[in-house]
């Protein structure tokens, strides 16, 4: 008898009862596998790795609770409703009857996904939590083209780009935006929504390809369920800063493509009506009064359309930025928060055609900066005189203002990164732009900072009127009575003198460590102890003191259990990779300033 015998009928154990292959687990639901891997990603279902494969280890797992757990799905019986109807009007249509699959089609069976969004959510701040992948997905599907007869409907990509500018316009009114950057990937943006930190990823604004290597199917699954979630957290951050959700945009604007801008107009309003404006409240009575009189919900949404219109005119300047002024109060912000909607204060931008201009029309009000571009339905033109800065990304301009200032978008970006105000001799126009450094790698804990990176950290330093050392001199030489005389710190007086205190205070030193390695050696003190014998006993002091340290190493790692002994060992490994990679970048910056001064 074989020694992992069972009879026929006795009940599974161990990993047999717990895990189910992916194929066991389609027949035991009964439905199709395009269906299961659906049901499986709405659910948040993954497959598992148990530690002995029962059935072989070229096969996929799952466990059994969670296959349970789908059985009693009610999304369940909708998909084999929705794959019944599609046999009903398959077979209308075999038998050319087009009136039966008309009506078929018209009552196609739906189903919603809110109670699965409550149940994998059951708080706000969870849904908060997973909402990097969601926004990354939502911002991919707005930006690829909306053409019938392709794989994705332009429904969907229609309300992914509606979602997503309701995000950056919310994220934009609460200058809750932190950090951004500019990689070939795209633009990576990171905010801070009550108290947790989102990052998300977005495409650049280039003409995207649909390619037959990707499963769209898949994707539109997660799509679907990740548009249903960020239309919740929507309607929940729309509700906490008091405005109506969904909104009603500017239909001028709306064709203009300027989304991103009306939603900050509406936002704008909505805030002004219930913070108590005078003017807004007005117009609102006098809206409540005309609505009673109609009947139907298109004169009700063309009411409030002449409402919003009222209260913000399209040739208002600086419309975009009133929600600037109506916001709430500032005691209760942080430091961070007032820092990023100061940062752009009383500065005016005008973009350029050839600029990203979805991208800076989010990021520059959401520092505080009030923004135009170059087109139909901007605030103002190209000609005001109150325009600070302008932002192009072409070498020639046909016309210079000489109250503005002409820089790349890049100034724009690492000025957020670094919040202050950079100056603007390295970003003009037709000169190379410094390095565009992440402010998602901490250089510190890389062992490796960059020149620019330095540069920043001094315009910080004086910008918050901070002493830092001199380039190529470490902290704890601030006290050096030289370098302080150089900083201008203190006088030459002041600086001799605390030159001779630091010089008998190190010969003390000296005297002291060099009395006490005699002491430990058992040498008795002796005038007639040359030099020569305090310099050589001090190296064998020092070369014993490193013998012993590398034989306390050894010991130590001895004493180690072998899990802990390679731990060590890959944590001594990336240190060195770390060392190898800090000592190839200054390399590389070695080489590349020979290359230029050659």
């Amino acid at each position: 008898m074989p020694k992992h015998y069972r009879p026929p009928g006795k009940k599974k154990e161990g990993n047999a009862a717990k895990y189910i292959t992916r194929t066991k687990a389609v027949h035991y639901l009964q439905v199709s596998l395009s269906n299961f891997r659906k049901l499986c990603i709405l659910k948040g279902i993954f497959p598992r790795e148990p530690k002995k494969k029962v059935e072989g280890n070229h096969k996929t797992y799952y466990h059994m609770k969670d296959i349970l757990f789908l059985a009693h799905e009610p999304l369940l019986e909708k998909f084999r409703d929705i794959r019944a109807h599609k046999k009903k009007v398959k077979k209308a249509l075999a038998r050319k009857n087009r009136d039966l699959a008309d009506r078929l089609l018209n009552r196609e069976p739906t189903y919603k996904l809110d109670r699965l969004i409550l149940e994998r959510y059951p708080t706000f701040v969870d849904a908060l939590r997973d909402l990097d992948d969601c926004l990354t997905m939502v911002h991919l599907f707005a930006a690829l083209p909306a053409v019938e007869g392709e794989r994705i409907q332009v429904e969907r990509i229609h309300n992914c780009r509606r979602l997503s500018h309701e995000w950056q316009a919310y994220i934009s009114r609460t200058h809750s935006l932190r950090k951004t950057f500019i990689s070939v990937k795209g633009i990576y943006y990171q905010a801070e929504v009550e108290g947790q930190k989102i990052t998300w990823l977005t495409p650049h604004a280039l003409q995207q390809v649909l390619t037959d290597d990707v499963d769209f199917n898949v994707m539109l699954t997660f799509s679907e369920f990740y548009v249903a979630l960020l239309g919740f957290v929507n309607f929940k951050l729309y509700h906490s800063i008091n405005v109506k959700y969904p909104p009603i945009l500017d239909p001028r604007l709306e064709a203009l493509a300027a989304e991103l801008y009306a939603l900050c107009r509406y936002i704008s309003a909505g805030s002004g009506r219930l913070s108590g404006d005078p003017q807004a409240i007005t117009s609102v009575e006098d809206g409540q009064h005309e609505v009673e009189k109609t009947d139907t919900r298109t004169e009700e949404s063309e009411l409030r359309l002449a409402q919003l219109q009222h209260q913000l005119s399209a040739n208002e300047p600086g419309a975009l930025m009133h929600l600037m002024e109506n916001t709430d109060d500032m005691d209760d912000e942080d430091h961070e928060k007032k820092e990023c909607r100061n940062l752009f204060r009383n500065l005016k931008f005008f973009l350029s055609r050839e600029v990203p201009r979805e991208s800076l029309l989010f990021v520059i009000p959401a520092f505080g900066g009030v923004v135009s571009w170059d087109g139909n339905g901007s605030p103002f033109k190209e000609s005001a005189e109150d325009i600070t800065h302008q932002i192009v990304d072409r070498p020639t301009q046909g016309h210079v203002f000489l109250s503005r200032e002409y820089v790349q978008p890049q100034w724009v970006y690492d000025c957020i990164n670094a919040r202050i105000i950079l100056p603007t001799e390295k970003y003009l126009v037709g000169r190379v732009p410094p390095p565009h450094l992440s402010p998602f790698v901490d250089n510190e804990a890389e062992g490796y900072i960059p020149e620019y990176a330095e540069t920043i950290k001094r315009l910080q330093a004086a910008a918050k009127k901070q002493v830092l050392p001199m380039p190529g001199v470490e902290s704890q030489d601030l006290d050096d009575p030289q370098t302080l005389l150089v900083e201008g710190i203190i006088d030459r007086t002041e600086a001799n003198e605390a030159a001779e205190k630091k010089r008998k205070l190190t010969m003390l030193e000296k005297q002291y460590h060099d009395e006490l390695n005699m002491e430990l050696q058992g040498i008795t003190y002796s005038t007639s102890l040359s030099n020569k014998n305090l310099q050589s006993s001090a190296e064998n002091v020092k070369e014993d003191t490193v013998t012993t340290l590398e034989e306390s190493e050894d010991l130590s790692k001895v004493s180690m259990s072998r899990k802990k002994r390679k731990l060590y060992e890959a944590m001594k490994i990336g240190q060195e990779r770390k060392k190898e990679k800090i000592k190839l970048l200054k390399e590389r910056k070695k080489n590349a300033e020979a290359s230029k001064t050659g």
